[in-house]
């Protein structure tokens, strides 16, 4: 694609599952591409596959250090980095302390220090990776739902606000992905995501397809987008099956 051609990225999260998937995807497209992850051993063999420089840290403070390793230039920004924060209303508030720093407010901070440049330039490209529990919801994972649902909501407040700017943002709803969030997800994973997993090259191949196409919402699994329709059509009915799904996972807890 001629937007990633030389282009300057930045994946969070690059350790492994979709964010290795994406950083691989865009060295291949010929991007200049800067993984990070709060390990250095997870993402030092993967930047020396790809040719990639490795950042690591909190994805929530490293623009500036890769700014500084792209020479300057941010183009792309993909905020991978998540937690999959399983647990209910009772969950301890660090889980959800936790799961709104990661989910929601890392980035907000990376936009905040992405934006000036982007907005004197006139472009920028801004990759959330979400959920599809962020557009419907996700039994058994309270925190991980309600922040994805706030990243949703976010990315879409910075396309409605900056389109017209030169921004563009693009928010990644997948459902199962085979990945080791996947895998955190437990018994609800099993039931609700494992059957229609992808993997996580399928995600990479989604987010290029959008962008080819300028799209904002990224769907790997094509059939949430008649689940999201249903639930606007009639959220009744719609919080009729997820609660009868919710009943299916506690029989096989009991």
């Amino acid at each position: 694609m001629s937007t990633v051609q030389g282009a300057g990225v930045v994946v969070t999260g690059a350790g492994g599952g979709i964010g290795a998937a994406l950083a691989r995807r865009f060295a291949a497209e010929g991007a200049r591409v800067v993984v990070n992850d709060l390990d250095l051993g997870r993402i030092g063999p993967l930047a020396e596959e790809i040719g990639a420089t490795a950042v690591a840290g909190d994805a929530s403070r490293t623009v500036d250090a890769a700014r500084d390793a792209l020479d300057g230039t941010v183009d792309i920004y993909c905020a991978n980095a998540g937690l999959a924060s399983p647990g209910d209303v009772f969950a301890d508030e660090e889980i959800w302390a936790a799961a709104w720093d990661v989910n929601v407010m890392a980035h907000v901070r990376a936009a905040k220090a992405l934006l000036p440049d982007w907005l004197e330039r006139g472009g920028g490209r801004f990759v959330t990776t979400a959920s599809a529990a962020g557009l419907l919801t996700m039994i058994g994972a309270a925190p991980y739902s309600v922040t994805k649902h706030g990243a949703v909501a976010f990315a879409e407040w910075l396309s409605l606000t900056y389109r017209h700017r030169g921004l563009k943002v693009h928010a990644i709803c997948p459902q199962g992905v085979r990945t080791d969030m996947l895998t955190a997800a437990g018994s609800a994973g099993e039931l609700v995501l494992a059957p229609g997993a992808i993997e996580p090259e399928a995600v990479a191949d989604a987010l290029f397809d959008a962008m080819a196409e300028d799209r904002f919402l990224v769907l790997p699994h094509p059939e949430v987008a008649g689940y999201y329709r249903a639930r606007a059509k009639d959220p009744d009915h719609w919080l009729g099956n997820m609660n009868h799904l919710q009943q299916k996972w506690e029989e096989t807890r009991a």
